[in-house]
C-alpha cells in the first residue's frame, strides 16, 4: 500500500492529513521561492508548496518571502536600480534596501534570485542568478502543471502583511480575492490555500470570498503578541474565518533559552477541539534550528535529526508539517503511517 492511501482526508478542505508543505519550494536545497525549489520539492513529495505573496508597484502579485528585495534578489548589484534605495518602516520594524513596492512586475523580472542564508546553505550558491521572480499565477500554474489524479498538488499562499500593503496603496486583500477567481481557485477544494499572520485581512477575505471560499489558516508566532490566538477564545474566534491555524513550531514543541527541549505544549489538542486543523512551521534540516538534543556536531549548517523533531510532530496529531526539507518530513510520515498500518484493528 502506498503511504497516501492510508492518510485520512479532511471532507472540508480536501487536504490529505498529515499533509507534507515544501516552505518556499525546498529551499534547503535550492534558492527560495524559485520554480527550481517549487520543482524540486514536488519531486520529493511535497502535497503543497508555499508562496509568500507581496505586491509589486504596479498591483502584482509577487513571490518574495519579504517586500525588501536585497537579501532573496541581486538587485543591490544592479546600478540601474542603484537610486530605489531607501529606509521605510515595514510593520514596526525599520528596514533599508530596495523594495518591491518600488518596482513593477517588469522590472522585478529582470531580478534575479539568489540564497537568501548563504552561511548556513553555502552548497544553494552555485544556483545564485539561474531563476527568477516569479508571481503568484505562474507557481499556481507549476502546480497545477505537476498535479495529477493520484497526486495533487496545491499551493499555500502566505500573504505578507496585507494590511501595510493596503495603507500604501496597494490593496493586497482585494487583489488576491480577483486573483483566486481569475484562477478559479476560489474554493474549499481549489488549487490555493491562503494563510497569513494578519487575522483582519483573512476575515476581510472570508467575508469577500464567503463561506465557499478558500481553504485558510490563521499564522500564529511564537511571540507574546500572539499569545490571545492560541486561547479558547482566540482558538474559537479563528473558527469563524479559517479552517486551521499555523503556529510556529515553538508553541508545541516547548524550548528554553539554551534551545533545549522543555516539554510539549497542548496547542494541537486544544486546536482540535475548536474544529482547527494545525500545521506548524518550519521545519529545516539545520542545527542551528533544531533543539540541542537532535544538534549533531558543532557546526550550525551541519545538518542534524530534523525527521526525529517531526516524528516528535506527527505523534501529537499535527494535521501537517510546513518544512524546507520535504523527503525528510515524508519519512517520518512514513513511519507513522507504517505503525498504524501494523496496528490491530479491534471491532
Amino acid at each position: 500500500m502506498h503511504a497516501s492511501e492510508s492518510l485520512a482526508v479532511d471532507p472540508a478542505t480536501g487536504l490529505r492529513r498529515p499533509v507534507v508543505v515544501g516552505h518556499r519550494g525546498a529551499p534547503a536545497y535550492r534558492p527560495e521561492h524559485t520554480a527550481g525549489s517549487y520543482e524540486l520539492a514536488i519531486d520529493l513529495g511535497a502535497e503543497l508548496i508555499e508562496p509568500d505573496v507581496v505586491v509589486s508597484r504596479d498591483g502584482a502579485l509577487v513571490v518574495r518571502h519579504e517586500n525588501e528585495l536585497s537579501r532573496s534578489t541581486d538587485v543591490a548589484g544592479r546600478p540601474e536600480f542603484a537610486g530605489r534605495r531607501t529606509t521605510r518602516v515595514v510593520g514596526e520594524r525599520e528596514r533599508s534596501g530596495w523594495f518591491a513596492e518600488d518596482f513593477t512586475l517588469a522590472e522585478l523580472r529582470t531580478l534575479r534570485a539568489v540564497e537568501r542564508m548563504p552561511e548556513l546553505r553555502p552548497l544553494n550558491t552555485p544556483y545564485d542568478g539561474r531563476f527568477g521572480v516569479l508571481t503568484l499565477a505562474e507557481v499556481v500554474e507549476l502546480a497545477r502543471r505537476r498535479s495529477t489524479a493520484a497526486r495533487p498538488v496545491r499551493v499555500l499562499a502566505e500573504l505578507k502583511k496585507p494590511r501595510w500593503a493596503g495603507e500604501h496603496g496597494l490593496p493586497m486583500v482585494d487583489l488576491v480575492a480577483a486573483e483566486l477567481r481569475r484562477l478559479g481557485a476560489d474554493t474549499p477544494d481549489g488549487t490555493v490555500v491562503l494563510q497569513s499572520f494578519d487575522a483582519a485581512a483573512l476575515r476581510e477575505l472570508r467575508a469577500e470570498l464567503g463561506d465557499a471560499g478558500p481553504t485558510m489558516l490563521q499564522l500564529v508566532d511564537d511571540v507574546a503578541a500572539d499569545d490571545a490566538m492560541v486561547t479558547p477564545a482566540g482558538l474559537r474566534e479563528a473558527s469563524t474565518y479559517a479552517q486551521g491555524i499555523a503556529p510556529s513550531r515553538h508553541r508545541i514543541l516547548l524550548r528554553d533559552a539554551d534551545q533545549a527541549m522543555t516539554g510539549v505544549s497542548t496547542l494541537v489538542s486544544q486546536a482540535h477541539r475548536a474544529g482547527l486543523l494545525v500545521v506548524p512551521w518550519t521545519l529545516r534540516p539545520e542545527n542551528a534550528f533544531l533543539p540541542r538534543h537532535l544538534r549533531r556536531g558543532e557546526d550550525p549548517a551541519a545538518p542534524g535529526d530534523m525527521q526525529t523533531e517531526a516524528r516528535l510532530l506527527f505523534a501529537l496529531g499535527v494535521d501537517g508539517l510546513i518544512t524546507d526539507a520535504p523527503e525528510i518530513a515524508l519519512r517520518a510520515r512514513q513511519e507513522l503511517v507504517t505503525a498504524r498500518d501494523r496496528t490491530p484493528t479491534t471491532r
